[in-house]
């Protein structure tokens, strides 16, 4: 039967949105989207992946992404799962397997110790860059370390929570108690923010806290470090000596422990700088 010439469009527009479809849905399968943005006018710019933290996430990379993003960089921000240290750590490797060019790893607090577990036998990540962040060692804990040091407020101020594991135990998740939200955690941002952010936090697994950490890929890849002075969950001294062991280039900046949302500049700029020293 011939079709009218407006069901011949029709068909047109159909066949080429399903075609379109179909290369959007191969491409999120694999997750291999075109990032083809260049760095410097001749190699491609780097992909960037950015690796939140305990009682956060990835919203809290907002700013950082919109500068990235406008200056031609490729992001991604998972969200980590904040399970266990070896399971968020396969995560995001698993993110990283997914990207074809070089990588950028950044990670904020505990998402410092993901990366540093992450970036394990992947030759196309070129740097780590810790913002506020864990730069473990073999067989340290994220709890462990901080408790090294003095400054941290952030054991008063928890509250532990149950939650089943569907085999008749139970895991521990750790909140940061409202009232102590904005001293601790962000003391630099709007109590109107901070108020939202205490509301809607994801809590961290206390086991997941505890978990020692593996070989750290900082012993075979550069690192750079964003270091807010005014941290009260992990103190600045923690984050110097981790620095200094990484043979990390450092930055220090007056800042709360979230130093990607009170200074999205600093951040956005050692990163970027990062990026421009492994070209």
């Amino acid at each position: 039967m011939k079709l009218p010439r407006r069901s011949h469009r029709t068909l047109a527009v159909v066949t080429t949105s399903v075609a379109l479809l179909a290369g959007s849905a191969g491409a999120l399968a694999y997750g291999a989207p075109d990032f083809s943005a260049r760095h410097g006018g001749s190699a491609p710019k780097p992909t960037v992946v950015l690796v939140h933290g305990v009682f956060a996430d990835a919203s809290g990379f907002d700013e950082v992404i919109g500068k990235l993003r406008r200056a031609g960089y490729p992001v991604i921000a998972p969200a980590n799962p904040l399970r266990d240290l070896p399971g968020d750590a396969a995560y995001i490797s698993s993110v990283i397997d997914s990207i074809g060019g070089p990588v950028i790893l950044a990670g904020h607090s505990y998402g410092g110790a993901v990366i540093t577990n992450a970036a394990r036998g992947h030759a196309n990540v070129k740097a780590l860059v810790y913002l506020g962040a864990f730069a473990l060692d073999e067989g340290e804990t994220p709890l462990g370390i901080a408790q090294q040091f003095p400054g941290s407020e952030l054991g008063a101020a928890l509250e532990v929570r149950q939650y089943p594991l569907g085999d008749g135990k139970y895991g521990h998740d750790g909140y940061i108690k409202d009232d102590k939200f904005r001293a601790v955690f962000a003391a630099d941002l709007p109590a109107s923010r901070t108020r939202v952010m205490a509301a809607s936090q994801r809590p961290g697994s206390i086991e997941g806290l505890s978990t020692g950490s593996g070989v750290p890929a900082w012993k075979t890849v550069p690192s750079w470090y964003l270091i807010p002075r005014q941290d009260k969950v992990i103190p600045a001294d923690a984050q110097r000596f981790m620095a200094e062991r990484a043979n990390s280039t450092v930055r220090e900046v007056d800042s709360s422990h979230v130093v990607m949302m009170s200074h999205p500049d600093a951040a956005y700029r050692i990163i970027v700088d990062a990026a421009r020293a492994t070209d």
